[in-house]
């Protein structure tokens, strides 16, 4: 019951802040399809993080949670493209939903054990690339700069270590599929370890 209680309001906050987002921008008047589509990597993150909380069951959904939310939602954290500061209700709400998917992640997967199933690098790594094919359709048509397919951030990422435009996506590509077996290889190490601490089994695999 508590692992539910949790799981729901884990769930909540994070919903909360993206809702109290986009109300925000709508109230101030700069709410733009340029700019608020849900189509940058850390939105879609958002939703399939709430839906794990709430079908924890569903490995799909914990597989994209784990792989997006160390990765694209732990970037954001690091180095946040905001264009807002503290007290601003916006830096709250941009945390609640990137931190909100991280501790997710942890939750579901190191938590309560439910670690990535065999071959869900490629999974996760084929649905990243259709995505970024649907925010590029969706830069395209409103002209904005989803996933910084156009541009990178304004206020400094690791993508200006990756070259310039339009190499920086290929480089950030490979890159992202570094990343994904390197967070592949932490999720089997920690289950080979959990295996080996409740006495042996098999501890899957991720790759």
């Amino acid at each position: 019951m508590r692992v539910v209680i949790a799981h729901r309001a884990l769930a909540l906050l994070i919903a909360a802040g993206f809702v109290t987002e986009q109300l925000v921008y709508a109230a101030r008047g700069v709410w733009s399809d340029e700019v608020n589509l849900p189509l940058q990597l850390s939105d879609a993150v958002t939703f399939v993080s709430i839906a794990a909380l709430l079908r924890p069951d569903t490995p799909l959904l914990v597989e994209l949670t784990y792989f997006w939310a160390l990765s694209a939602s732990l970037q954001a954290v690091i180095t946040p493209d905001l264009n807002a500061t503290f007290p601003d209700v916006l830096v709250f709400t941009y945390y609640a939903t990137h931190a909100g998917a991280i501790a997710a992640a942890c939750l579901l997967v190191f938590v309560e054990r439910r670690y990535p199933r065999r071959g869900a690098v490629w999974r996760v790594y084929g649905i990243t690339v259709a995505f970024a094919a649907c925010a590029a359709l969706g830069t395209v048509i409103t002209g904005g700069n989803y996933m910084f397919l156009r541009r990178k951030p304004a206020h400094g990422s690791l993508l200006d270590a990756m070259g310039p435009w339009p190499l920086y996506i290929l480089v950030a590509a490979t890159f992202g599929l570094v990343l994904l077996l390197a967070l592949a290889w932490l999720a089997s190490t920690s289950a080979s370890a959990a295996a080996a601490q409740d006495g042996g089994g098999d501890s899957g695999g991720c790759d």
